[in-house]
């Protein structure tokens, strides 16, 4: 029987299929200059995004709002954890500015948890939506929320000001969910999909491969998304950020990916992005129609 540190793959020697080169040009930069000026957050750097040149060119890009330091610490993500600085207002209408300056057509807002707030930073949330639909009219919107511990009335405090898309990423399999979230709960997160989907918004939601999930797992993932209404789905890759973050188990194959993409579709998705460099906002403003 091989060894259990066998079966883990090195994140270090990643297979070609997963060895791109980020881009420069312009937007790129015009990208980075405005979020240093300003000093705002986006996932696209503190997650590490290997498609953030593709979607600064293409004018999306993903704002962090709450700060960058989160609640909550799971083990996939690279987000800093600790005490978190109390919110910033001036970060509404400054990410508001860079999205009119930057000329985008469609945004994602996601955030850190902050469980450290009576309201889990909603009310922080809903003043981000409304400033975005107030200063930058026209631009479409997806909010990449938090759980909100699973409170309805802070989930309608965001429904109420109607974002686009409202997504919210089970982030794995069931099984796995105990070892790779913190807090957050497999069925906690599905019940958030449907009391918004019952709502009548449009709902997405995401989860990494590579994790040690097996077919079974995956596919079942997919029905439980589907029976809580959702019908946007992505499928990537998970790229251990750090020797400390969960590792790798396997590198899954981009024809592996491609057969979950159709599978997906065949059950009902009705967009689902899957291969290896896919993140969350990816292809983002392709799932509002």
């Amino acid at each position: 029987m091989k060894k259990e540190t066998e079966k883990i793959a090195d994140f270090r020697r990643k297979p070609e299929w997963l060895k791109i080169k980020l881009p420069k040009g312009f937007k790129t930069q015009q990208v980075v200059g405005l979020l240093n000026e300003k000093g705002l957050h986006t996932i696209c750097s503190s997650g590490m995004c290997p498609n953030r040149a593709e979607c600064w060119g293409a004018g999306t890009a993903t704002f962090m709002i709450g700060g960058n330091i989160c609640t909550r610490n799971c083990r996939f993500c690279n987000v800093p954890s600790g005490r978190p600085l109390p919110l910033d207002p001036r970060e509404i209408d400054d990410i508001a500015e860079s999205i009119k300056e930057l000329k985008l057509k469609h945004v994602v807002i996601t955030s850190v948890d902050r469980d450290d707030l009576p309201d889990c930073g909603a009310n922080h949330w809903a003043a981000m939506i409304r400033a975005i639909h107030e200063k930058c009219p026209g631009v479409t919107m997806e909010v990449l929320i938090p759980d909100f511990k699973g409170r309805k009335d802070l989930l309608d405090i965001v429904m109420a000001e109607k974002p686009d898309i409202i997504s919210h990423n089970l982030e794995t399999v069931r099984r796995l969910t105990p070892d790779v979230r913190t807090f957050a709960t497999y069925d906690n997160s599905l019940e958030v999909i449907k009391y918004i989907s019952d709502k009548g918004f449009k709902t997405k939601s995401g989860i990494m491969l590579g994790l040690g999930e097996t077919r079974d797992e995956i596919l079942e993932t997919m029905d439980d998304l589907l029976k809580a209404g959702c019908r946007i789905m992505t499928i990537g890759q998970y790229l251990q950020p750090t020797k400390e973050n969960y590792k790798v188990r396997e590198y899954v194959h981009p024809d592996t990916f491609a057969e979950y993409g159709r599978i997906g579709k065949e059950k009902g998705f009705r967009h689902i992005e899957s291969s290896p460099m896919v993140r969350s906002s990816y292809h983002a403003e392709r799932h509002l129609y």
